[in-house]
């Protein structure tokens, strides 16, 4: 017997019940992953936060997909009438 179809084997067998829990929800943990990524390059660019709340609000702000923010002040400028 080939040792690395053996792990494999021993693999499925350990995760037979996820393996076929997966085809009847239909359900994978991609959206999970992109959010990983997301948290992942934003503590890339930052270099790292003060504390760990600035990054679970950073983290919040990335992965919450807020669309009823306020406009932020600075960028826009005020109506002129």
């Amino acid at each position: 017997r080939l040792t690395p179809f053996k792990k494999l084997g021993a693999t499925i067998r350990d995760h037979l019940t996820g393996i076929l829990r997966h085809f009847d929800t239909g359900l994978s943990n991609g959206q999970v992953e992109a959010f990983n990524a997301q948290i992942q390059a934003a503590k890339a660019r930052a270099k790292g936060y003060r504390t760990d709340a600035n990054l679970i609000a950073i983290s919040y702000l990335l992965c919450a997909k807020l669309r009823h923010l306020p406009r932020h002040p600075w960028l826009h400028a005020p109506h002129q009438t």
